[in-house]
């Protein structure tokens, strides 16, 4: 049976691989020709500021952002596509 064996470890090592990569072949792309400068063009999702909890003895700090480009979607379908094919 195909993919018998696969674990969701592995596809998400993947796609945060596939995610990592686009991000960075997009931006260089971007960087490199002016006709594709729109592939460097990244979306914010996450929190502006980061929140903080004090704690007389501790602080503790949470905070979370995510940089997504066309690139990155494209990054994250590739992973997806040769984790279900191999």
């Amino acid at each position: 049976m195909k993919g018998a064996g696969k674990s969701t470890v592995l596809l998400w090592f993947l796609i945060f691989l596939g995610a990592v990569a686009g991000s960075l072949i997009g931006d260089t792309i971007g960087s490199s020709f002016d006709m594709f400068k729109f592939l460097k063009n990244s979306y914010a999702i996450g929190t502006n500021a980061p929140l903080a909890l004090s704690l007389k003895i501790l602080t503790i700090t949470i905070g979370i952002n995510f940089n997504i480009n066309i690139m990155t979607i494209i990054g994250v379908i590739v992973a997806i596509i040769l984790y279900r094919r191999y």
